[in-house]
């Protein structure tokens, strides 16, 4: 089954922010160290890198009229800050593997979506 991996930012922190100059060394090779053991994982096929939800762009239409709102529509602690996609055997797997994402250790959540179910 192929599975498209949401990975949600929650409170996790990103590069560029305050939250992340306060980890230490130590801590910031361990998150890149997780993030590139999952890309090296049976199955994982990585997503590319995303802007931070800051710049996204939200879309609604009503009617005729598209109506644009800066940022993500959602609170900026549920926004995507990331996906991949994976191969793998069953539901369990992809739990397993979800599991290992270091935001999801973070403050963030990794949804789970069957592609073609």
């Amino acid at each position: 089954m192929r599975y498209m991996m949401l990975i949600y930012q929650g409170t996790t922190p990103v590069p560029g922010t305050a939250e992340w100059d306060a980890l230490s060394d130590e801590e910031k090779g361990a998150i890149y160290a997780g993030y590139q053991a999952l890309n090296e994982t049976s199955g994982v096929e990585p997503g590319e890198r995303m802007a931070g939800p800051t710049m996204a762009t939200t879309v609604r239409v009503n009617g005729s009229e598209s109506l644009t709102t800066d940022g993500p529509f959602v609170e900026i602690k549920e926004a995507v800050g990331g996906y991949f996609f994976l191969d793998a055997e069953d539901l369990d797997t992809a739990i397993e593997v979800a599991a290992k994402v270091p935001a999801a250790k973070l403050g963030g959540a990794v949804e789970i979506r069957p592609i073609g179910a």
